[in-house]
């Protein structure tokens, strides 16, 4: 199982998401599954949620910590090796379908992953 989260998250080192690109940056970062959850940073442009929840448990919009317990109580097989965060809010989504959902395709299909939970923010 991987995650793909559209609450911009990013690891510490990783670029963050560019919120002046027009019509939304369509660009992904991937996770790997060892990142520790607490040190991912919101990078998300939309001021239309409240974030305070995710600044205290990124687990509610990248619930990595979640499956990886699933995976050892046996309810899934086994967390992908790489997780995908996008930023949300993307008001012109056509480089988004034909660009970024085919490339994270060809990386989940390339890792084998039978299933994602998709987590909208």
């Amino acid at each position: 199982m991987a995650l793909l989260s559209t609450a911009a998250l990013v690891l510490p080192e990783q670029r963050p998401f560019d919120a002046s690109v027009r019509g939304g940056d369509v660009s992904f970062r991937e996770i790997p599954a060892s990142a520790d959850v607490r040190t991912l940073v919101d990078t998300h442009r939309s001021d239309s949620f409240d974030h305070s929840g995710i600044a205290a448990d990124a687990n509610l919009a990248f619930p990595l910590d979640r499956i990886h317990e699933m995976a050892s109580d046996g309810a899934i097989g086994e967390v992908a090796p790489w997780h995908f965060s996008l930023m949300g809010s993307i008001l012109a989504p056509g480089r988004l379908v034909r660009d970024t959902a085919p490339q994270i395709v060809a990386r989940l299909t390339a890792d084998q992953v039978d299933a994602v939970l998709l987590v909208p923010v």
